[in-house]
């Protein structure tokens, strides 16, 4: 919580801040999640008057649409609340979809207990919260991947009292730690001096820098674009290429690192090319492409070793 600034540093604002937090996240499942059938009923019990001061304060349960007395299920009306509702149902149907699939071999998130239900649809309300607060990104396919750590952890606390709110901890903390690399999301960007795109360039000049004759041989002459490789390990943080736990432990140097996490996911990545440039520098187009795609169990102490090794000013 303190590294990715959802709490201030000051221990004693913890207890104000983090039940003005919740208390917001209560507030968005309430005016987001809700149904349109149930926006409709609750605007039908308005009195004319409370119609008018709700209107005015600009609080409503969507505060974005103008909803009419006659809204209906077959309204086209841009601002209709049905035409929002099916316009958003294919996003919740890709969430849904892509939380049933996180880490299917850990019980906590892909078991058949109440327990595990309960933290799928958690993850599930997270996403689709996220994705109507931030419509110029939404739901992006991966972003199951990136939540997932960070609820697992809130939920995990040793503290019951603490581990019941994990949904609006782990929110705010995956809004916060998205700040950070939400360019890396937005598909308009991906061109773009801060999209996706730039980020692996840099990656790769940063490569260039340290093992030129690596850099070669992958770039050059067997012509292993890093965007087939590079692009799953920044987007996800590489919660794809390492066990749960390993993640874990790699997700506390990224936050806690002075440099900042993009740059020291990047040095991250360097070291996980370097630390395996002899099967790199043997290998052609296929092996090598197999490998980065698939790499190899690896001690993380050892990664960020090398990663630490790297510090420098990025190449730009």
């Amino acid at each position: 919580m303190l590294l990715l600034g959802y709490v201030p540093t000051d221990r004693a604002l913890w207890p104000y801040e983090l039940e003005k937090k919740r208390s917001q996240y209560c507030d968005f499942k309430d005016e987001l999640l809700v149904n349109p059938s149930e926006v409709t009923r609750r605007m039908e019990e308005m009195t004319a008057s409370e119609r008018e001061e709700h209107n005015a304060e600009g609080t409503g349960v969507l505060p974005r649409a103008e909803i009419v007395r006659d809204e209906h299920p077959l309204s086209l009306g841009k601002t209709s609340v049905w035409n929002q509702y099916f316009q958003e149902s294919e996003i919740v149907e890709q969430i849904d979809r892509d939380v049933k699939r996180t880490h299917p071999e850990m019980e906590f998130f892909n078991g058949d207990s109440s327990d595990s239900l309960s933290n799928q649809e958690s993850l599930k309300r997270i996403l689709t919260i996220f994705a109507k607060l931030n419509p110029g990104i939404r739901y992006v396919q991966g972003m199951n991947e990136v939540l997932a750590p960070l609820y697992y952890v809130f939920k995990n606390d040793p503290d019951q009292s603490q581990a019941a709110l994990a949904e609006p901890d782990a929110f705010f903390c995956f809004v916060e730690l998205l700040s950070g690399f939400r360019d890396n999301f937005c598909k308009q960007l991906d061109n773009s001096v801060v999209g996706i795109r730039s980020t692996i360039t840099t990656l790769s000049q940063l490569l260039r820098r340290h093992d030129e004759e690596l850099w070669r041989h992958l770039e050059v002459v067997t012509k292993v674009n890093p965007q087939f490789y590079a692009f799953r390990w920044i987007t996800l943080l590489l919660t794809q290429e390492f066990q749960f736990r390993d993640c874990l432990s790699l997700w506390d140097t990224l936050l806690g690192d002075p440099e900042g996490p993009q740059a020291t996911l990047l040095r991250v990545c360097c070291a996980m090319l370097i630390l395996v440039r002899r099967r790199l520098l043997a290998g052609d187009f296929t092996a090598n492409l197999k490998l980065l795609q698939n790499y190899p169990p690896t001690n993380i102490d050892h990664i960020l070793h090398i990663a630490n090794k790297l510090r420098g000013p990025l190449p730009f």
